[in-house]
Order: C-alpha cells, then sequence, then structure tokens
C-alpha cells in the first residue's frame, strides 16, 4: 500500500491514505482524452466524405485535368460516378502496366585472339546455345571469322540468351533470334545510296595538307596517291603549285554518311603534265583505272619497294664507295629507312634468290617474265614465305629493311635490270599492265566521256549526279605562307 506524508501549515506531518481519493478523480483524466479523440475521428470521417463526393459530381469533375492525364470520363448515370471513374483510373493503371518492356541490347567488342565462345563464355552463356546459333544456318559462317574492332550486340534479359545482331560490313547485317526453344538466323542485305562530290587543290607545303584542306579523308588521299603512283614518285616528284582535282563518291546508309567510296575520275598536275584517270567497268564486270586513252594506271612495276626517308645513294657508275674506299658503279638506288621498314616486290614476279650474296648481306632477287628482274639488298630479314621459285605478287612484303653486308647504316639497295643490264629504277620507263580490251573501247569511250569532261569544269561549276546531289567544289585557301621545303 501506498502512503504519502501531507504538510501542514503549522508543519505537523499528517499520513493520509491514498485510496482516500474519489474515484471519478482518478478517472477523469482519460476519460477526457478519450472523448476528444472521439470526436476529432468522427470530424475527420464527415469531411472526407463530403469532399469525395463533391469530386465526382458530373457537374464539378475538371475534364480538362482528366483529360491532360489521358483519362476519358465516361458518360455514366448521377447514381454511380464514383465508380465509374475507379474503374476507369484502374483500367489506366493496368493497361500501363501491360505495356511491354523496351528491348534492351548489350554491345561487345571483340579483343584480339577473340572467338564467339569466348565471348559468350565471359557473358556466361552455355556452349549448348553456341552450338545451336552455329548450326542455324549458313550465313552465321562468318561469326568464325572475328576481327579485333568488330562488334556484336547481344540481348539478355534475365540471363535468357534472346538475340544477337553482327554488321561484318556496311551492307550486310546478321540477325540471330530465339523464340520458344527455336533458333534462327538471317542476313539482311541494306543498299547503299552514292553521292557524287568534288574536291580540288593546289600544294603549298605537302599533298597531306593540301587534300586536308580540300576537305578529302586519308582514306581517299591515300587512294589518289596510289592511283597515280606508277607515274609519280610522291616522295621526289612533288613540286610546289602542283594540282590536284577528284570526282568520288561518297555513301549513305538511311540517309547518314557511312564513308568514302571511290574515286570515278582523277587528273594530277605535276610539273605542269597532267596525268589522267577514271574509272570503268567493262561488260564482264571487270573494274579498274585507265587514263584517256584507255590504258592501264597501273603498271607493270611500282615505282618505289618501300616507305622510305630519304635516297641516300643515286644511280652513278662513277660512285666512290664508302666502305671500300675505291670508285666502283653504284647501279642501284639506296633508300634510307628505320631498320625493320617493309620491303614490297614492285612487279609480279618469280624468287630466283633468297639469301645471303657477299656485299649484298641478305637479298631477294625477283625475276618478273623473261627480260627484266629486280634486287633487294642489306635486309635484316627475308619474310618467312619467301624462298626459291615462290611466286610473289605486286606489293608483297618480301623483306626488311636492315644493314647486312657491306652497309654503313640500314637502308635498301635497289636495282633494276632489262636483259641483264642495270638500269636507273628511278627514269626507267615501266611497261602498263593490260588496258581496255579492244572490243570495249567505243564503250569505254561513251561511258568516261562524261566525267573527263567534267575533270575540265572550272570552279563553280556543279557536277551531274543524276539529279540526287548538288555537288559542291572545295578550293585551296591559298593564304598559307609558302613552306621551306618541298616533300
Amino acid at each position: 500500500m501506498t502512503y504519502r506524508a501531507y504538510i501542514k501549515k503549522d508543519y505537523k506531518p499528517e499520513i493520509r491514505w491514498e485510496a482516500e481519493r474519489p474515484w471519478y478523480g482518478r478517472l477523469a483524466l482519460p476519460l477526457a482524452v478519450s472523448l476528444i479523440a472521439l470526436i476529432s475521428f468522427a470530424a475527420l470521417a464527415l469531411f472526407n466524405d463530403k469532399a469525395v463526393n463533391a469530386s465526382v459530381q458530373p457537374a464539378t469533375v475538371n475534364r480538362p485535368v482528366l483529360d491532360s492525364l489521358g483519362i476519358a470520363l465516361p458518360t455514366a448515370t448521377v447514381a454511380e460516378p464514383a465508380a465509374v471513374l475507379a474503374d476507369s483510373v484502374e483500367a489506366k493503371v493496368i493497361s500501363a502496366d501491360r505495356q511491354p518492356k523496351p528491348q534492351t541490347w548489350k554491345s561487345v567488342t571483340v579483343k584480339k585472339g577473340d572467338s564467339l565462345s569466348m565471348i559468350f563464355d565471359r557473358l556466361g552463356l552455355s556452349p549448348t546455345l553456341l552450338y545451336r546459333i552455329m548450326h542455324s544456318g549458313e550465313e552465321v559462317a562468318m561469326l568464325k571469322e572475328l576481327l579485333p574492332g568488330q562488334s556484336l550486340e547481344l540481348r539478355i534479359e534475365d540471363g535468357e540468351f534472346l538475340a544477337l545482331r553482327f554488321e561484318p560490313s556496311l551492307t550486310q547485317t546478321l540477325e540471330v533470334t530465339k523464340q520458344g526453344s527455336d533458333i534462327s538466323s538471317e542476313l539482311i542485305i541494306t543498299e547503299l545510296d552514292y553521292r557524287s562530290k568534288q574536291a580540288r587543290g593546289s600544294i603549298d607545303s605537302s599533298l597531306f595538307l593540301a587534300g586536308q584542306r580540300a576537305g578529302l579523308s586519308d582514306k581517299l588521299i591515300m587512294e589518289m596517291v596510289s592511283l597515280f603512283g606508277w607515274d609519280i614518285d610522291f616522295a621526289l616528284d612533288i613540286r610546289k603549285g602542283d594540282e590536284f582535282k577528284l570526282i568520288y563518291q561518297e555513301q549513305y546508309k538511311d540517309g547518314q554518311k557511312v564513308g568514302d567510296g571511290p574515286i570515278v575520275a582523277a587528273v594530277f598536275t605535276n610539273r605542269n603534265e597532267a596525268f589522267r584517270a577514271v574509272r570503268y567497268t567493262t561488260p564482264d564486270g571487270d573494274t579498274n583505272y585507265y587514263n584517256e586513252n584507255g590504258a592501264s594506271m597501273r603498271k607493270a612495276f611500282l615505282r618505289t619497294p618501300l616507305k622510305f626517308s630519304r635516297i641516300s645513294s643515286r644511280f652513278n657508275l662513277r660512285r666512290k664507295h664508302p666502305v671500300l674506299n675505291r670508285i666502283r658503279a653504284h647501279k642501284g638506288v639506296d633508300y634510307a629507312a628505320p631498320t625493320g621498314t617493309p620491303i614490297k616486290a614492285t612487279g609480279d614476279g618469280t624468287v630466283t634468290l633468297a639469301g645471303r650474296k657477299g656485299g649484298y648481306g641478305r637479298t631477294v632477287i625477283l625475276k618478273h617474265g623473261g627480260t627484266r628482274s629486280t634486287l633487294y639488298a642489306h635486309m635484316s630479314s627475308i619474310s618467312k614465305n619467301i624462298r626459291r621459285g615462290k611466286r610473289v605478287k605486286q606489293g608483297q612484303i618480301i623483306g626488311y629493311v636492315g644493314k647486312s653486308g657491306l652497309a654503313t647504316g640500314p637502308h635498301l639497295h635497289y636495282e633494276f635490270r632489262v636483259n641483264g643490264v642495270h638500269r636507273n629504277p628511278l627514269t626507267v620507263k615501266f611497261p602498263n599492265a593490260s588496258g581496255v580490251p579492244k572490243k570495249y573501247l567505243a564503250d569505254f569511250k561513251q561511258q568516261t566521256a562524261v566525267h573527263l569532261a567534267q575533270l575540265e569544269n572550272q570552279p563553280g561549276q556543279s557536277l551531274a549526279d543524276n539529279g540526287t546531289d548538288k555537288n559542291k567544289l572545295i578550293a585551296l585557301d591559298e593564304s598559307l605562307p609558302a613552306a621551306n621545303s618541298v616533300h
């Protein structure tokens, strides 16, 4: 039992029982709190009921707001407005939930040494799936030869493979899809659109600067060099004031430019001599470049066998040998280049020597037909597949620059012989490859006349493009300062 002490005014303590307080005194506070809470809940419920009823009355519904939310208020009886609106909102929510999810694709870039099996393993896809894909059709064979830098797109959801997409080229798209337990593949071919363009320029310091300022890509510049490389030595012959003009094509896919097409026609003026080239496809389907008379631009030999820094020694029958220190004819040309620079065969031929040859060091000799031969000396190494009796193609790498034999530094010694007699490789006249067959000369003249005429257009004149595009002329800015040296 609880006791409490009370102090009277005379400071004498008095002991009183707690139970002596009235019962209603002890219950007054809890009863008051409960009553206040009950009244509050009742008032809140009454207010909410009135607000809901008012919001669904047809006369007070804010239709513009409902329309903006995409909720159409159906025409219904006034007796059931709340139920109708609730059904409409619920139906809208269910419809949104059932919308298909957007497809997600994962892009994978092929790495060096990669295979489709390794890529699938990294993605956690089973070998069984890979086997089924590779047996889904003949077109999937291209997946066996993936190259570094190529991309694959895969659709994988919740760890399950659904689709694969691969574009080996601008015009090809391989699609592999999985539906249920079935896997199918399809190769889709897309036709590119071609639009003709024109560019022109004049060389102030270097060909590449002039080409870039004329709006040409590096690919087109190199194609032009390759086109005229049999007639012009672009390392030695280029001079300030040389000019060029190209008609070429751009490639478009779905309205977007995706690359540069081939050169259609070109003219290059070097030291006031104009060289022209035009692209022609015979009725048999053979495409090549020819001059205005139908002679092939491709010669039987390349002018130079490698990319070099400079010519360290020219053809000279009275040269003093730098090692032997005596007069000894230099029957070739020395091209200075870093050790390991690739050396290319200047023409189609057969290997007659691949090994050491006295002061020449490591040497390769090629025989071209019955009258011509070329010699490549002082190599650091000879290509593994080059051996006596082996056939080689023009431009094929046959070895690498070095300083084997009697050499003071890394360079290539190159000789050109006709009927066993040494000729100067820098000035010898090369025979042409076969030109346009006589039976197609009339067709050649007819098909190429318009392009050759376009090359003579002055700046400001437009090119014919079958109405597909208006071509622009890009003039070279002549305000650059003159270069100190000619490349």
